[in-house]
């Protein structure tokens, strides 16, 4: 539902939406993110998604993404039946790119082996056709620095299609078929390693496809504000899990603009926190952001579950249950208060902490060679008695921030670096309840984020943070030789919180 509904925020009922089906690709969400820069809205689903999936979300513009897959493997992920027939029926454009332009290849009739002169990292293409569609006038003839990162190539082209461009080992490099809108790029135009992929995909989508730059986060505010209303029956009560952070308040301040009174928010101290944090979040909520905040003292509940616990994955679950379960019971307060019982829980959940918790296509598996799983995602229990309400799902955190500053939310909150939901339990390595390791990190984070901002550097950092390690080490302190504990400062840029650097 929340798919569809971030679509019509493009207008038209999604008549500018470009879909993209993943196979795998490391770079996957990268094309997304590249697309909505452009203010173009731009959606990443499973490679293997129905037909009726696709159909329903009326897309301008579909991309076939790269992969780790061979078009030759037994089970190699493709997409539907009839989805090309699909395209071709509703004047839908079509771009593979890497394994995707291999599938269509294939699919059509054409011929896919493997490469002779296999091509990884920077390679130079020579743009051949004259009426090309892929690469503007001025492109022609000229050569090109690309990234690719492939094993088989394409050797034959289906019936009706151009080789637009070449590598200069001769391997096809771009496709097209201009009549039935079906183009194919062997190499990643959305990588800063090809340093005019941008402006290939400018050229694609808004000169070849006839795409509008129309998306923009007012639109998206006024479709979620209008979904959640028509979600939220007018008598029904709804539960807001705050954390302090960027995504819970701005996800708490979009559903107190849609209904009112109606939302009940509850800030958890779970023992986990930094420095002071439940002191200074309480004081914000209160003074700058005026919502109704109940603070839960749950630091004993959440420590003693925890205790013995070192893999991080069992600890983010073991605090996703016990959120919910704290939830459940802040939900029967207020039925005794309310005489009804609230029925929905509205959380932060981001588009990457989705991407981060599912299953990659073509895996095989109901579930993934998981990065982590989020409390808000793979952590909740089966039996939850709430509903979700996640009207930020579909959002990188940058668009967030634009959303929260539509929403008058202060600035100082839309700047804080993003704070796992898990807290110190998975910057602890290791039982969080040993020692006095959760206090140290705590004086130790205090210390380091508060000399990068006397430094004027907590803006241009996208976070920062420090990490308790389960060793010793010998040092020197007051002219004494000391065997003590090790921590780790970290400080890493970003645009979105999929790619980092430190």
């Amino acid at each position: 539902m929340e798919t569809v509904a971030l679509a019509k925020a493009s207008g038209g009922g999604g008549g500018n939406l470009v879909l993209i089906l993943d196979y795998g690709s490391q770079y996957t969400h990268l094309i997304t993110r590249r697309i909505r820069h452009l203010s173009v809205l731009s959606l990443c689903i499973s490679g293997t998604s129905s037909l009726s999936c696709i159909a329903e979300l009326k897309p301008r513009v579909v991309i076939l993404s790269g992969g780790p897959h061979s078009v030759h493997t037994d089970g190699a992920p493709s997409f539907p039946d009839g989805f090309l027939r699909y395209a071709e029926e509703n004047g839908v454009y079509v771009l593979g790119i890497c394994y995707g332009m291999q599938l269509i290849v294939q699919k059509l009739g054409g011929v896919v082996t493997v490469g002779e002169k296999q091509e990884y990292g920077k390679m130079e293409i020579s743009v051949e056709e004259e009426e090309c569609g892929l690469y503007g006038p001025e492109a022609l003839g000229g050569t090109q620095t690309v990234w690719m990162s492939h094993g088989d190539e394409v050797v034959k082209l289906p019936e009706g299609f151009t080789v637009a461009a070449r590598s200069l080992q001769g391997t096809v490099a771009a496709i097209e078929n201009h009549s039935k809108r079906f183009y194919g790029l062997q190499y990643h135009p959305e990588v800063t390693h090809s340093p005019q992929g941008m402006v290939t995909l400018r050229h694609f989508l808004f000169d070849v496809c006839g795409v509008t730059a129309d998306w923009e986060m007012q639109d998206v505010l006024e479709e979620e504000i209008k979904v959640i209303k028509e979600m939220v029956g007018p008598d029904e009560h709804v539960i807001c899990a705050l954390s302090g952070g960027v995504d819970s308040t701005v996800a708490a301040t979009l559903v107190h603009k849609a209904i009112g009174d109606r939302l009940h928010c509850v800030f958890v101290d779970n023992g986990l926190l930094r420095y002071k944090e439940r002191e200074r979040v309480m004081s914000t909520f209160q003074s700058d952001l005026h919502l109704p905040v109940t603070c839960v003292d749950a630091s004993d509940r959440f420590l003693s579950k925890l205790k013995g616990v070192k893999d991080p994955e069992c600890k983010r679950k073991i605090i996703g249950r016990e959120f919910i379960s704290i939830f459940d019971d802040f939900a029967q307060e207020l039925e005794k208060e309310l005489g009804k019982r609230p029925t929905f829980l509205v959380q932060g959940t981001l588009y990457p902490d989705v991407i981060e918790s599912c299953p990659p296509p073509g895996s095989g598996r109901t579930h993934s060679h998981t990065i982590k799983s989020h409390h808000n995602v793979g952590g909740l229990p089966k039996d939850m008695k709430l509903k979700l309400i996640e009207p930020l799902k579909l959002l990188f955190k940058d668009e967030v921030r634009k959303l929260g500053s539509i929403l008058n939310v202060p600035e100082s909150f839309l700047k804080r670096h993003p704070f796992p939901g898990p807290g110190l339990a998975v910057r602890v390595l290791g039982d969080v309840t040993e020692g006095n390791a959760l206090e140290i990190l705590r004086q130790v984070d205090e210390i380091f984020i508060q000399s990068i901002k006397d430094a004027g550097l907590y803006d241009s950092i996208w976070q920062a943070f420090a990490v308790f390690l389960p060793v010793q080490s010998v040092g020197v302190q007051g002219d004494q030789r000391t065997h003590s504990h090790v921590v780790v400062l970290r400080a890493i840029t970003s645009e979105d919180g999929m790619t980092a650097d430190w």
